[in-house]
């Protein structure tokens, strides 16, 4: 196990350089202005479970914990969207339409649009830290799989349904499964 999978969940890793209001703020923006979207509501708790991991000491931080994991709960269950507080999550995210989205990623960057039925997470439960990179400005349609230690690069768009088992190169656009390059943006 890396330093990095040791220290995933016990810090605040909300984007550096904007408070947790501003965050919340972007989202909303991003998602419409609209009080009732899931996927705003999914980051929302988001962005509270990874700052509520800032205050210290622990049993200060208590009761915001068993707030957040009510929350993200409530997201579950009525949003049919998981995203834990231990993704590297980037700003002006976008979880378009809502359902079946397990968006269990290393880090997801900037910019990114997510549409319904979504999974990204492990290939293999005897790995369960290689989980994908997201880079900034993706275009993920409904549907996609995007499983394992894979780098997803920047402005790539993957098709509606696709299985993405290897790295995507900057730009591309995959569809298929198991997903391949059908061209370039």
């Amino acid at each position: 196990m890396t330093d990095s999978h040791r220290l995933i969940g016990l810090t605040n890793e909300n984007p550096q350089g904007i408070s947790l209001a501003g965050l919340i703020a972007e989202d909303y923006r991003t998602h419409g202005r609209d009080p009732v979207s899931q996927g705003f509501w999914a980051l929302f708790w988001h962005r509270f479970g990874n700052w509520r991991m800032g205050i210290r000491p622990r049993p200060v931080r208590l009761p915001f914990s068993a707030a957040y994991r009510i929350g993200a709960k409530l997201t579950q269950w009525f949003c049919g969207i998981d995203l834990p507080y231990t993704v590297r999550l980037g700003r002006r995210v976008r979880l378009d339409h809502f359902g079946g989205m397990i968006l269990v990623a290393e880090s997801i960057g900037d910019d990114v649009v997510i549409r319904q039925n979504t999974t990204l997470g492990i290939a293999r439960t005897t790995k369960p830290h290689d989980r994908p990179r997201i880079g900034n400005g993706v275009d993920i349609g409904a549907g996609a799989v995007i499983i394992g230690a894979i780098v997803v690069g920047d402005r790539a768009v993957i098709g509606a349904n696709a299985v993405v088992l290897r790295d995507v190169p900057e730009g591309a656009i995959m569809a298929g499964v198991p997903a391949r390059q059908i061209g370039q943006r």
